[in-house]
């Protein structure tokens, strides 16, 4: 690992421990010729994924478009950061865990609308509203029918 301050190549590992996340190893570094430490994180090389948009598009995957959409649909509603990066964390864990190179962005959506269904309602029907492109009030109304009758 290359020193950030003095670009030296030979550095030791002095400290090793499961970052925060527990997806990652937090490494505490020392290099042997400017003395100074710094940190590193190793995390596990994913397979690349691609997407399958509704107009049969691919497009690489891009976790910030999950968190983005969640975001929105859970815009003024009592979910805290937390609960927000877990649940996109679960919808990764589960979208990964399926070992495929290719998945359709309806999956992924149907994902998410399940995860956030258990979370909050008006964060689910939010996005739902969005992402099953309610055409008008009927529609919405609809859904919002389910989610009372339960």
């Amino acid at each position: 690992m290359k020193c950030p301050y003095c670009s030296n190549e030979n550095t030791k590992v002095i400290d090793s421990r499961p970052a925060e996340d527990n997806n990652s190893i937090r490494r505490r570094r020392l290099c042997e010729i400017c003395g100074k430490r710094f940190t590193t994180y190793e995390k596990v090389e994913t397979i690349p994924l691609i997407i399958m948009k509704k107009d049969n598009n691919r497009e690489p995957y891009d976790r910030a478009k999950i968190e983005a959409g969640v975001l929105r649909a859970c815009h003024k509603r009592p979910i805290s950061a937390n609960q927000i990066s877990q649940l996109v964390d679960d919808v990764e864990t589960e979208i990964f865990n399926r070992e495929e190179k290719e998945i359709a962005s309806a999956l992924i959506g149907e994902i998410v609308m399940k995860k956030l269904k258990r979370l909050d309602d008006v964060a689910y029907v939010r996005f739902a509203s969005v992402y099953r492109e309610f055409k008008d009030v009927n529609t919405f109304m609809e859904e919002l029918k389910k989610i009372l009758d339960k």
